[in-house]
């Protein structure tokens, strides 16, 4: 069981390390104007062109290749966070492929919908997975972040062979094991609970008050981040929502349903001083039971948001992993 000075900083640990809360802000997704997203590319040809899909959970915008023409990426982001988190990313691939960007709703400024009450992720994922159905993708990639990356490991147990190959950025089926490894969900929920109404019923100065005094074991890497935070990032149910889930959804025993190729990647620092050293193992351990040992990419000076951090570096593995 992990110790209680650990514990007790989990919900700021997961809140910025492992949730991706910063996306917003580091690229200004919380003033764009993400309704727009909804609107979707026309199809081509009627005749043969499916509905445009109509979701109370997700937005979701089609980009680059025409449909059917090239083979479909689809980018889902990760608490907090839009599908503008992927806009270089997306730029890179539109030549070539044809990108779907979503963008879970009550996330940055977009209205929370259907995600208002109840869960988050699970519903997100069905309505992923009803999307590559109705829209007729051909075993898509799914790149998804943090919570998008659980969110993608969901669509792909569900889907099965439906599903072409999948990658990670920094994301966990378990989240607290990249903290305490032998923790469990019993172990986090009472302070997934805390958390989760800590973002409810706290300001935000308080918010931030409170981030500063659990991070201190981190080294002040939560005081800086939350300095530039301000938990702007949508519709405060949602978000609490999201976190708590987040900190308590265990996937580790769903791997094994997995038929896709999966990569993980993730930040990694040289420096031992830095908690991002110690990442390998970790990440190997959460993923030991997939049916096909995962590959696993390291991304030099890259903290959570792998592809704000280090876009070129990101981009590549893209490449690699879409290959």
């Amino acid at each position: 069981m992990p110790s209680s000075s650990r514990l007790a900083a989990l919900p700021v640990v997961f809140a910025v390390v492992a949730a991706g809360v910063l996306a917003g802000v580091l690229v200004g997704v919380l003033a764009g104007g993400t309704e727009a997203l909804a609107a979707g590319q026309a199809p081509a040809a009627a005749a043969y062109a499916p509905a445009p899909f109509q979701s109370s959970r997700i937005l979701v915008e089609a980009r680059g290749r025409a449909r059917g023409e090239g083979p479909d990426v689809v980018l889902i982001p990760g608490l907090a966070s839009t599908s503008a988190v992927w806009a270089r990313a997306a730029a890179g691939l539109e030549d070539r492929y044809r990108v779907h960007l979503v963008t879970v709703r009550g996330f940055g400024d977009t209205a929370a919908g259907a995600n208002a009450e109840g869960l988050v992720g699970a519903p997100t994922a069905a309505e992923i997975r009803r999307y590559i159905e109705e829209q007729g993708l051909q075993r898509p990639a799914l790149i998804g972040h943090s919570m998008g990356g659980q969110v993608a490991l969901r669509v792909a147990a569900d889907a099965g062979d439906r599903v072409g190959r999948v990658m990670v950025v920094d994301a966990s089926p378990f989240f607290p094991s990249l903290i305490s490894p032998g923790s469990t969900a019993a172990d986090v929920e009472p302070l997934a609970r805390l958390a989760y109404q800590a973002l409810m019923l706290l300001g935000d100065q308080a918010l931030r008050t409170q981030a500063t005094s659990m991070g201190l074991e981190l080294g002040g890497a939560a005081d800086s981040l939350f300095d530039g935070l301000g938990w702007q990032g949508g519709d405060r149910r949602v978000l609490a929502q999201g976190l708590y889930e987040v900190m308590t959804t265990d996937l580790r025993a769903r791997l094994p349903l997995i038929a896709a190729p999966v990569t993980v990647v993730y930040g990694w620092s040289p420096d031992d001083r830095n908690p991002r050293s110690q990442v390998d193992e970790l990440f190997r351990a959460g993923y030991r039971s997939l049916p096909r040992p995962a590959t696993f990419e390291r991304i030099e000076g890259a903290e959570h948001m792998v592809m704000i951090d280090q876009p070129r570096s990101f981009q590549q593995a893209v490449e690699r992993f879409l290959r």
